[in-house]
């Protein structure tokens, strides 16, 4: 290979999404993965959840990402013929009386209702789950093992001879307006897919990023049949009848890959209120979320070197946005259309 279409630096969630994205879209795509580098998507719990946090806020754009995102990694289980997109509901049992009345008037609302079930099934739950006042269901929910989808995408351009176990070096990279060359390969753009390693990128280290440090249990139960994700103040992600993953922590310090006793601490303690059944902790995973101070990605070209882009930020939310957005690079990329401005990185141009 003598040159290409996109270099995509980045194999976690965002670099494989966009790679295939543009990939099917006939594009001539080489996906690099550097091996030794942490990254987020390797410990994720791939969480995909239209309405967060303790106030039930519907997340951004969910109107077009949630259709979209069903869609997108169930066509792409059929042609890679793989299996890692599970679709479930989401549990939000009520913390009392008041909090149920609140929850009720909310999700009556028209942008809200859409995303609220029937009356979850409480006595099933209740063996399990803490749910002395109910609880309600939200729908369009789920999860991705990250780990299977990203192994799936990389065998795709593995198979193609399109796939590079390397780290791109910066200073390796001969960037003119038009091209970028590496290894004696030249591509018309290079795209930075490096999650929160974007922070040392020189051509990207301006930007406002926030990261956050997460950390998640995994654990061990003799029997868990509930096939819906739990969610208030911790999460409970079923994984199969006897294997769950507890979530998770929010750390904007002690920024580093390490598990911590305190984060297991915080866990355990938000987890007993909740589940109801002993478990044993077999498990413990850090890592770096790459979320930025306004809470948008960073999606766009270097507004000095145009055969630059960056394709990042998504936080703890990079399963539901990367597919939407992938496709909206993508179609910015190779027919001009417009980036959406809350993610085009134009809007911190001041900081450059």
């Amino acid at each position: 290979m003598t040159s290409a279409d996109y270099l995509v630096v980045g194999g976690g969630i965002a670099g494989s999404v966009l790679a295939w994205t543009l990939d099917q879209a006939g594009c001539r795509v080489v996906l690099a993965n550097a091996s030794g580098l942490p990254m987020a998507s390797g410990v994720a719990a791939g969480i995909v959840n239209p309405l967060t946090g303790r106030k039930l806020v519907r997340t951004w754009r969910a109107d077009d990402l949630f259709p979209f995102l069903h869609q997108f990694y169930q066509n792409l289980e059929t042609k890679l013929g793989a299996s890692f997109f599970h679709p479930m509901p989401i549990y939000r049992p009520y913390r009392s009386l008041a909090e149920k009345t609140d929850y009720e008037t909310f999700t009556a609302q028209p942008e809200v209702a859409p995303y609220v079930l029937q009356q979850a099934d409480e006595e099933s739950l209740s063996p399990y789950i803490e749910n002395s006042f109910g609880g309600l269901t939200v729908g369009q929910g789920g999860w991705v093992s990250i780990p299977e989808a990203i192994k799936s995408i990389g065998l795709h351009f593995l198979e193609k001879e399109q796939f590079v176990v390397s780290e791109i070096k910066y200073n390796e990279l001969t960037v003119s307006d038009k091209s970028v060359c590496w290894q004696d390969v030249t591509f018309k753009k290079v795209l930075f897919c490096d999650g929160p390693h974007a922070r040392e990128n020189p051509f990207f280290s301006w930007l406002p990023y926030n990261v956050v440090k997460g950390q998640i249990l995994t654990a061990r139960v003799a029997h868990y049949p509930i096939r819906q994700l739990v969610n208030q103040g911790a999460f409970i992600l079923p994984i199969n009848d006897t294997t769950i993953r507890i979530g998770a922590t929010y750390s904007w310090h002690d920024l580093d890959w390490q598990t911590s006793a305190d984060g297991r601490a915080f866990l355990e303690t938000k987890v007993r209120g909740l589940l109801k059944i002993p478990y044993e902790v077999i498990g413990q995973s850090a890592g770096i979320r790459p979320a930025t101070k306004d809470r948008r990605p960073f999606i766009g070209l270097h507004p000095h070197y145009p055969a630059v882009g960056i394709f990042g930020g998504f936080g703890s939310k990079g399963v539901s946005l990367t597919p939407y957005l992938a496709r909206q690079f993508a179609r910015f990329l190779i027919h001009r259309e417009d980036l959406d401005p809350e993610v085009n990185i134009q809007r911190c141009l001041s900081l450059l």
